[in-house]
């Protein structure tokens, strides 16, 4: 199915999602629209800034008060269930309740330097859809390269160490991203960011997953492979709403030194994306000091013995 899915949006998306406009100096972009561009953004920069003094947290608060009032009901629904549809009793597998925070983790700080990253290349260095895509194949080459080579290193190591150097990895990643500058380059601000990012994530995310499977029962098999899936995508939701309103603050106090100058937009956002890089790797930090917390050495030293001992699989083959 998902083969006809992506040649549907493939060919219904030039027809119905216009081309963004950078504010970069991209070829064949002339300084006059890219200086309608700058001013476009700048004014709802500042428009921004004049809604949200005037309303306050109001409008922003009622959807996460809608969100806690719906997530207490879930919980309060389960708990009174005879079957649950998430029996609660499988957080009291400490290396699966880690790995499901570490997880999210990892997508508080992955998702959201996917999504600066992309901003700075369209926005400041001013590459096209397609171009910025492409920008993303070195990234993904190294995922798949380090990937293949991850659970070997699991059955030898252990999935707690590989872990912590996957984590480790992402936030060196990520303070190299917050170097970006507004007369950077591809090759010299992003490539390199990006391929250490890609070996990190490999290394992250599959010990990540056999952490998560670690002690289940068969029969909740299932249930822990969609409890991490879960964290990754949640985390990734959470740390791009916090990291967003930390670059934003940062762009809109450089854009208020430089009385609003659309000129002075690259300069902005190249302060703002920094300080969510740099966020970003706090919580690829904080990874790391759960991992050492939550996740159980024995469990990761019983996996390796699984995947040593003659005549058996590791379980990394499965994930």
């Amino acid at each position: 199915m998902n083969v006809p899915v992506a040649a549907a949006v493939a060919a219904l998306t030039p027809a119905l999602i216009a081309e963004p406009l950078g504010i970069g100096h991209a070829a064949g972009r002339s300084p006059r629209r890219g200086e309608r561009d700058r001013g476009a953004l700048g004014a709802r920069l500042r428009d921004r800034r004049r809604r949200r003094g005037r309303l306050g947290l109001g409008p922003d608060a009622r959807p996460v008060g809608a969100a806690a009032l719906l997530l207490g009901a879930l919980v309060a629904i389960e708990l009174r269930s005879d079957a649950p549809l998430v029996p609660f009793g499988i957080f009291r597998l400490r290396t699966l309740t880690g790995a499901n925070a570490v997880g999210l983790l990892i997508g508080a700080s992955l998702i959201s330097m996917f999504f600066f990253s992309t901003l700075y290349l369209e926005q400041v260095l001013g590459l096209s859809a397609i171009e910025t895509g492409l920008a993303y194949l070195p990234l993904a080459l190294t995922v798949i390269v380090v990937a293949a080579i991850a659970p070997q290193l699991v059955t030898r190591l252990g999935f707690k160490p590989v872990l912590m150097l996957g984590m480790a990895t992402i936030g060196a990643a990520l303070v190299w991203c917050s170097q970006v500058s507004p007369d950077g380059g591809f090759g010299a601000d992003v490539l390199g960011p990006f391929i250490l990012a890609g070996a990190g994530l490999g290394l992250a995310m599959v010990p990540d997953t056999i952490a998560a499977m670690a002690g289940v029962r068969p029969q909740e098999s299932g249930l822990a492979s969609g409890l991490i899936n879960t964290s990754q995508q949640i985390g990734g939701a959470l740390g791009l709403a916090v990291l967003a309103t930390i670059a934003n603050s940062r762009t809109d106090e450089a854009l208020a030194r430089a009385g609003s100058d659309s000129a002075s937009l690259p300069n902005a956002l190249t302060e703002g994306f920094p300080a969510a890089f740099l966020g970003g790797a706090v919580l690829a930090a904080l990874g790391i000091m759960l991992t050492l917390a939550l996740i159980r050495g024995r469990d990761s030293r019983a996996h390796m013995r699984l995947g040593t001992a003659p005549g058996q699989r590791p379980a990394s083959a499965n994930v």
